[in-house]
């Protein structure tokens, strides 16, 4: 019986898992496109930067001036790409280093706030006058 419990409650953990990795995923495609279509764009304004086709060339047969093309002609070092990357983890970082403090300030509320004690029963009342005429008399 507590094996079948054991298997029922993984279960329940493993789907958890599979939504939590679900929605990590669309919500990286939302911070991917977030960063490289609204972010750097804005950040390579201010000085007619493109973040995306910075590169090294590491082979003396990369003649290119877009990553696109310096990739097909040899090896590159595409820094900018990791700028990028950068930026999407420090955002992400950021999103769920909020999510976190909010989550344990509910928590922290939800424990600050005393519980009242639930009121007695009927029973307990009748047996708590019964009790204290039984003193008396």
């Amino acid at each position: 019986m507590l094996k079948d419990f054991r298997d029922f409650a993984m279960k329940g953990n493993v789907v958890d898992l599979a939504v939590a990795v679900i929605i990590g995923a669309a919500f990286g495609a939302i911070v991917n496109s977030l960063v490289g279509d609204i972010i750097m764009p804005v950040i390579g304004a201010f000085g007619s930067l493109d973040f995306n086709n910075y590169f090294l060339a590491l082979s003396k047969n990369v003649t290119a001036t877009n990553l696109a093309d310096a990739k097909k002609q040899g090896a590159v070092l595409a820094y900018g790409t990791f700028i990028t990357l950068t930026v999407n983890f420090i955002i992400v970082a950021f999103v769920l280093f909020i999510v976190i403090r909010l989550m344990s300030q509910l928590k922290k509320k939800e424990a600050a706030a005393p519980a009242e004690p639930p009121k007695p029963s009927a029973e307990v009342v009748l047996l708590t006058e019964i009790r204290d005429l039984l003193k008396k008399g």
